[in-house]
């Protein structure tokens, strides 16, 4: 099984796809894996050794969760991203937020690690005029989510 953090590469990869354009998670993950088998195929430098994309559960259930509770991620970080508005959003960092707060939400990572994730991912796929805005954004929405932790860590 790949990395966490190649897992997290490959859903945001795939969030991506949906938002641009309007694929189903299911639908752009199917594409995603295609193109990644092609990919690799060709990395083995001519040889004849076909072999399907490595199973990788945890970007697979980042992908369809976060986009299966898009709602939910939406209304979470408009109440917490002060002056902005979602659609105005560069598109990776909407994406990068949205799989964020679901990793944080719903499948219960530290919110520390999710956020230095969050970051390492805006590093090398937004501007590093995103990167306070979205340690913002993260931060406020963890402090919200987590209040005793927040209490607790001042």
């Amino acid at each position: 099984m790949p990395a966490r953090r190649k897992s997290r590469q490959r859903a945001l990869q795939v969030l991506y796809m949906c938002d641009l354009c309007g694929m189903a998670a299911e639908q752009a993950l199917c594409v995603f894996l295609d193109h990644l088998y092609y990919a690799e195929r060709e990395e083995e430098s001519g040889e004849d050794i076909v072999r399907d994309p490595e199973l990788d559960a945890f970007m697979e259930s980042l992908a369809t969760g976060t986009a299966a509770n898009l709602a939910s991620l939406d209304a979470l970080i408009a109440e917490h991203a002060e002056h902005w508005r979602l659609e105005r959003m560069p598109r990776v960092d909407r994406c990068i937020l949205r799989m964020a707060v679901y990793e944080m939400r719903d499948i219960g990572t530290p919110p520390p690690v999710v956020i230095d994730e969050a970051l390492e991912l805006a590093r090398r796929y937004t501007g590093e005029e995103a990167i306070p805005f979205l340690n913002g954004v993260l931060d406020a929405i963890r402090k919200s989510l987590f209040p005793e932790a927040a209490a607790q860590s001042g």
